[in-house]
């Protein structure tokens, strides 16, 4: 077997740090949620309980945390399907060059480079100055756009530059008409892609605070709503307000690999299928 070189014990050490860098304060707060009745914010802890966690279900004393949540699941929601859809939509637009289509895509980048501040900013003013409700799923809702849209769109590009055109035009040959041969071949074979549009559009919606600070109005998502109870909360439940919401990501995440693990699974049995078909 051939010996490792010290480089490469370097490195993993460094990439072991940049690991507990990287993950060391959501397990850290995780931890804290465990406390007892009478735990603090700090190390060391005070018993071992779920008793903080219990407490998130009674009535809370400040903040909306359950109204909260619900609308930053409703926002991801509608976050996840628009991008989805307007993705796959702009990359079918972008498989052939038409006029103004550099300018455009430039344009779709640029909202990536811009402080997201200013975004929230920029679309809170054009919302009130037009008379237009300030609310989280009118103005919320466009300004997280313009963070997920971007990335769903170049992930679609992506997708459609290496996409064989000859399944196209089998199902052509066949007589399928163009929105058939949309949803019958091209939709099935990129779908594993588009669950990870998906997959992006909901959570960067549901954690996104910066375009969402000026632009939810009266009533907050969950993680401004979060940021408001690090001012007036001084009990672990906060701890467990974060460690619920992190392993809901998780839980997430999860789902969408399941389900892209599961349409991977079901077009490997059906190209075998028809392999043995054509046998």
């Amino acid at each position: 077997m051939e010996k490792r070189s010290r480089s490469f014990y370097a490195l993993a050490a460094f990439f072991g740090l940049f690991l507990v860098f990287l993950y060391g304060p959501t397990v850290t707060i995780a931890i804290l949620s465990f406390q007892g009745p009478q735990g603090g914010l700090t190390f060391p802890m005070r018993g071992v309980s779920l008793h903080w966690f219990h407490d998130l279900f009674e009535q809370q004393a400040v903040g909306d945390i359950w109204g909260s949540f619900s609308r930053s699941l409703v926002l991801g929601l509608m976050v996840m399907v628009t991008t989805v859809v307007v993705s796959v939509m702009g990359g079918l637009a972008f498989r052939k060059r038409f006029p103004g289509s550099g300018a455009i895509f430039y344009l779709i980048i640029t909202s990536l480079v811009i402080p997201s501040i200013l975004v929230s900013l920029g679309v809170g003013l054009i919302f009130s100055q037009s008379g237009l409700a300030v609310h989280w799923s009118t103005s919320g809702f466009g300004a997280q756009l313009t963070w997920t849209l971007p990335f769903g769109l170049l992930i679609m590009f992506a997708v459609f530059n290496r996409f064989d055109k000859s399944y196209e035009e089998a199902a052509r040959d066949q007589g399928a008409s163009a929105w058939q041969t949309v949803r019958h071949v091209v939709l099935p074979i990129i779908a594993p892609m588009l669950i990870g549009v998906a997959l992006f559009g909901f959570t960067l919606s549901y954690d996104e605070f910066a375009r969402t600070l000026l632009t939810a109005g009266s009533y907050n998502t969950l993680p401004l709503e979060i940021y408001g109870m690090t001012t007036n909360v001084t009990t672990p439940v906060i701890f467990a307000l974060g460690t619920l919401t992190t392993a809901f990501s998780f839980g997430i995440i999860g789902l969408f690999l399941a389900i892209v693990v599961i349409l991977n699974k079901r077009r490997s049995r059906h190209g075998s299928d028809a392999g043995k078909g054509m046998v």
